[in-house]
């Protein structure tokens, strides 16, 4: 089958007056219909610029320099803005972190839902303000028809959260982009958008990259895992892989620095130092510095892309499961 995001070799530039910087260096991956891919790393790591770049929402100078990216078989990287704007809100949805920004406080929820509908569906007012209810009620908004005359400000932050989730199905994409759609919820609220997710993925089919740093909502939502570092792809693979046996050195300090990892300890386990900026990468693999396996070869290549040296991490010298479960 056709995956539904193909990522070949994405790569992304910023030109400034002192260089290039690249926030996204040649990441290659695919999610198939009513899959979920999360992509997790710390900030900077390039997991919303990759997003962005799929939805054509860079900010200029940004801009995409290399690879491809295919939607259902088929190529967009290179579409002008008309052409985005055609299959944006309708092939791929996007949820934001701050579900305020992404709503108009000056238009209730139920006209932003049915421009939206409007604007990308062959439908009658009528038959969008049905869509509209039908919206809100899939999303669990309880009293959807009389919630529809109500304004952003009238919901709690997790209500706003759901509405915006609506907003971005609407007009039934196939892929949805979600970015950090759970930070500023709290714990409760976190877990009914991840189970929300899960069962929209499920009963439309529907393709869904989750962009997260927090690993507790990966293990409960995803399929798959890609791990990124400044602006690399370090692994990718099923999610029980990824937090039982982590193959790349990162990955492996990633999971090693959560609370159960470090469970009976005084304090949580750390990797040394911070990623470094874009500007000032280190020679060789950009994780050498604070790496605990490296050798003088990572020191000066910039390291395997993933399958080059191991199926799963982007390192000359993997984990091995018993070191991992050591």
């Amino acid at each position: 089958m056709t995956p539904v995001l193909e990522l070949r070799d994405l790569t992304v530039d910023i030109p400034t007056r002192h260089g290039t910087l690249r926030p996204v260096d040649a990441v290659s991956w695919s999610i198939d219909a009513g899959e979920i891919l999360g992509v997790v790393g710390e900030s900077g790591a390039g997991k919303s610029m990759t997003g962005n770049a799929v939805i054509g929402l860079l900010d200029s100078p940004a801009h995409i320099s290399g690879g491809e990216v295919l939607l259902e078989g088929e190529r967009i990287d290179h579409y002008t803005l008309p052409q985005m704007r055609r299959i944006r809100g309708k092939r791929i949805g996007m949820v934001f972190q701050d579900p305020l920004t992404s709503l108009n406080p000056l238009l209730t929820v139920g006209e932003q839902l049915e421009e939206t509908i409007l604007r990308h569906l062959d439908v009658s007012n009528a038959e969008a303000r049905k869509r509209a209810i039908q919206g809100l009620d899939e999303v669990g908004i309880p009293s959807a028809k009389n919630r529809m005359d109500a304004y952003p400000h009238e919901f709690s932050g997790g209500m706003r959260q759901r509405v915006v989730i609506a907003l971005a199905l609407c007009a039934e994409p196939t892929l949805l982009i979600a970015d950090e759609p759970t930070t500023a919820l709290d714990v409760s609220v976190q877990a009914q958008i991840t189970a929300l997710l899960k069962r929209l993925c499920r009963e439309r089919g529907m393709a869904a990259m989750l962009v997260t740093h927090d690993m507790g909502v990966i293990a409960e939502t995803a399929d798959r895992v890609a791990v990124m570092y400044a602006g690399r792809l370090a692994e990718i693979g099923p999610v029980s892989q990824i937090v039982g046996q982590p193959r790349h050195p990162y990955t492996d300090g990633l999971m090693a620095s959560t609370p159960a990892a470090s469970a009976g300890q005084a304090r949580l386990r750390q990797i040394p130092g911070a990623m470094p900026r874009l500007g000032r990468l280190p020679t060789g693999c950009a994780f050498h510095p604070r790496c605990p396996k490296a050798e003088d070869k990572c020191r000066v290549d910039p390291g395997p892309k993933v399958g080059e040296a191991d199926d799963r991490a982007a390192c000359w010298f993997p984990i091995e499961a018993k070191e991992s479960a050591a």
